[in-house]
């Protein structure tokens, strides 16, 4: 049975979630016999306990909640065999020439790409830059780019894998899990969603973004990010407010329980270092009357 919701914590047993873990894990297609340990894992983790306290906050039943940590811990399975390196180099690199790196953010810029091929419009347009910059289009490295711009075309294809291992745990891989993870990249998925599946959906993107940002390896790794700030991590959050796709309830509610302290440790072991009295001041103003 579901056990009872308690802020940022992890309601699926510890042991479910070792199991769920090793669906991040991949066979090295270059590497024969090499397992690349997914990279991700720490963060699923992170977000997940979030997760679950911010749909606590606002009312989700114990056992949704529980269903939902599940499609939180494995948000990014889509990206299990995830070379760090390559990976890092291609986003780094478009990143920095201003090159959309997110399936709705491509289509903004570029309309008449085909819904569902912006990993074959990206390479199309930008494979002969990459390779003049020492980032050579092999398979793999095509790879590394459907990871984020073919994210619903890859998990569908994990999901081949990780559904009979759920089965085999007892749980069940549901359309409203997989909608809420395709969100982030594909909001216009939801568009006729239940309510509280489109919550949910939110939920994950405003606490996924919130660890991402919070997170310096990953900043460090493929986001070329030198400093995490809280300022910019909400103002990122703002931003996708303002475009619709977090609602007022779910940022007031992750607001609120950022002001109280909940999140703290997470953060700080997404940081890998202790927050600042400057930072723990800045988290306690986010709460109602906080200055």
């Amino acid at each position: 049975m579901p056990t009872p919701v308690t802020p940022a914590t992890l309601v699926v047993p510890r042991r479910l979630v070792a199991e769920l873990m090793r669906l991040y894990d991949y066979p090295h297609p270059l590497k024969r016999g090499t397992i690349i340990r997914g990279y991700d894992r720490a963060h699923a983790v992170r977000t997940a306990k979030m997760c679950a306290a911010v749909a606590g906050r606002l009312g989700h039943p114990a056992d949704r909640i529980y269903q939902y940590q599940v499609a939180c811990l494995l948000h990014d399975v889509s990206r299990a065999g995830l070379d760090r390196w390559l990976f890092g180099k291609i986003w780094s690199w478009a990143k920095a020439h201003g090159i959309p790196t997110r399936p709705r953010e491509w289509r903004a810029v570029h309309p008449t790409t085909v819904y569902g091929r912006e990993t074959e419009a990206f390479l199309s347009r930008y494979g002969a830059d990459l390779e003049a910059a020492g980032i050579p289009m092999t398979p793999w490295a095509k790879e590394q780019v459907e990871m984020r711009l073919g994210h619903a075309r890859r998990l569908r294809r994990r999901l081949v894998v990780v559904r009979p291992a759920l089965r085999r745990l007892g749980l069940r891989w549901t359309p409203w899990m997989r909608d809420v993870v395709l969100y982030y990249y594909y909001p216009e998925k939801l568009a006729k969603a239940k309510p509280w599946v489109k919550q949910l959906a939110e939920i994950l993107v405003a606490c996924e973004q919130f660890e991402a940002y919070s997170n310096r390896q990953r900043g460090r790794d493929y986001y070329a990010r030198r400093k995490e700030t809280l300022a910019e991590a909400f103002a990122y959050l703002d931003k996708l407010a303002q475009e619709g796709i977090l609602s007022g309830d779910v940022m007031s509610a992750l607001r609120e329980l950022a002001g109280e302290g909940t999140f703290d440790a997470i953060l700080e072991a997404a940081r890998g270092c202790p927050l600042t009295n400057v930072e723990r001041r800045y988290l306690r103003r986010l709460m109602p009357g906080g200055g």
